[in-house]
């Protein structure tokens, strides 16, 4: 299945689904060293995000989860790619700063909340992010 999105953060990259049971603060509920949930109150507590596409309606803030986010991508224990269908800033800033200062690419696109469900099914997404648009390749799991 292809969906088709806003790119937020440019980036190729391919992942195994993720999808956050719900909205996760970078700042003090994601380690940057283990790359896993924190948040002793989220559901999905213990469990690790490197190397997989994120799939959240929403991001919750607090600002300083950007560099909480751009550190996980230097360490490489960082999600490969988020999908979210609310603009995030935060996040943004987190994986535009790692691509300015490490040359690490986590793409950020953004779909509508009609497509989210799509995405949320285990498998595995393909995110082509670039300045002419971001198209995604869900492939769920036989």
């Amino acid at each position: 299945m292809i969906v088709r999105g806003e790119m937020l953060v440019e980036g190729t990259v391919e992942g195994d689904v993720f999808a956050l049971a719900e909205p996760l603060s970078f700042w003090g509920g994601f380690d940057s060293v283990t790359g896993k949930v924190i948040d002793h109150r989220h559901p999905d507590l213990g469990r690790s995000l490197t190397g997989r596409i994120v799939v959240v309606a929403a991001a919750r803030g607090s600002s300083s989860g950007s560099s909480v986010l751009a550190e996980a991508i230097r360490a490489k224990t960082a999600p490969a790619g988020f999908v979210i269908a609310t603009r995030d800033a935060i996040l943004t800033v987190g994986a535009q700063v790692a691509a300015e200062l490490y040359a690490i690419h986590c793409p950020i696109v953004c779909v509508s909340l009609a497509d989210l469900p799509r995405l949320t099914k285990p498998g595995r997404i393909a995110i082509s992010a670039t300045a002419a648009g971001a198209e995604l390749v869900h492939r769920p799991h036989a």
